[in-house]
């Protein structure tokens, strides 16, 4: 136990600028709960919006989970035993990353120092287009005209391949992904390769529901597949060792920076790439998970150019890049006259 701290709570709820469509899903908001904790004259904040596809995961239940650790949070438990206080998900990771915050506050030394890097950067990061008509994909992403990579939401409807050429024809000159929620079953994914092929697109995001991992044994696809769903924690890499090329670690999934962490090592110890994503915050959620980005080999950390509203001080997009400005989170910058 350590320094004795006092716990706040609040809850919001980020409007969207527009809704956005997934397989399953029309998300026209982002609920959120929001933690400080304070300690020696200093606050440290985090955000957290859990994911949609638990149970528990609404603002009620990330609640409910953060009052039980209340006790041993004020008493001063630390982010190592906070790993055992609560499983991964939405409230552990308000809980770690505002103790992320708090500890670079007081040690004075940025959270990327304390996560081991050598550095803190900008990263490249995918902007996303919800699934829509073709024409309405391809107008949002000549509207991204700032981005360098794009990922694409698919749905298996059946106009996934005239998706996929309409912003390709739009945008011939980035990065290109697709993400189909757990949208595919194999002939819907055969049918479509070709177009992928086709397109030069270099990732497919979560093509098969949660338990259908071995229809990808023996695929032998000539694009990289990551796997967001299936892995929540370090101990679901097994589920894709040998079968996925990329994780996607969400911080709302896993449970925090700690656990974050914890699984990119791990995936590179398995020959498996790391991807970094969200589910769809404000910056404040984007910064600590901006850290973990710096290990990673793609960066989907878009969430904020989705929000009618933002936090403040808000991260920026620019060149296909986001930065994080002074003041926002973990003591980060990457305003080169501040960062280090």
């Amino acid at each position: 136990m350590g320094v004795q701290r006092a716990l706040t709570i609040e809850t919001d709820s980020y409007p969207l600028a527009e809704p956005f469509h997934i397989t399953g899903y029309v998300m026209d908001r982002t609920d959120v709960i929001r933690v400080a904790l304070a300690s020696e004259g200093r606050v440290g904040r985090a955000e957290a919006s859990g994911v949609y596809y638990r149970a528990g995961e609404d603002v009620a239940g990330m609640l409910a989970a953060v009052e039980r650790v209340r006790p041993a949070i004020e008493a001063g438990t630390g982010r190592d035993a906070l790993q055992g206080l609560l499983p991964a998900g939405g409230a552990r990771n308000a809980l770690d990353c505002a103790l992320w915050d708090l500890e670079a506050q007081i040690s004075g030394s940025p959270a990327w120092m304390a996560a081991g890097l050598a550095d803190f950067r900008p990263l490249r990061t995918t902007y996303t287009i919800s699934a829509g008509q073709p024409g309405a994909m391809a107008a949002q992403a000549l509207k991204f005209a700032d981005a360098r990579a794009l990922k694409l939401k698919l749905t298996g409807d059946g106009l996934d391949r005239k998706r996929v050429d309409a912003v390709r024809a739009a945008r011939p000159d980035v990065w290109l992904g697709v993400d189909a929620n757990q949208g595919f079953d194999l002939r819907k994914l055969d049918a479509l390769l070709p177009t992928l092929i086709a397109a030069g697109v270099d990732l497919i995001e979560q093509p098969f529901k949660v338990g259908e991992e071995h229809l990808l044994d023996g695929l032998g696809l000539p694009i990289a597949i990551a796997m967001d769903e299936t892995v929540q924690d370090a101990g679901d890499l097994d589920k894709i060792d040998g079968r996925a090329d990329v994780v996607n670690i969400k911080l709302d999934k896993c449970g925090g920076l700690t656990e974050g962490l914890r699984i990119a090592s791990a995936a590179k110890a398995l020959g498996i790439q790391v991807m970094v994503g969200n589910t769809i915050g404000s910056s404040l959620a984007m910064a600590p998970a901006m850290v973990l980005g710096q290990r990673c080999d793609v960066v989907d950390l878009d969430g904020p150019i989705l929000l009618a509203r933002d936090w403040t001080p808000p991260v920026t997009y620019a060149d296909g890049l986001i930065h994080c400005p002074s003041g926002l989170w973990g003591g980060i910058t990457t305003d080169r006259e501040t960062r280090r």
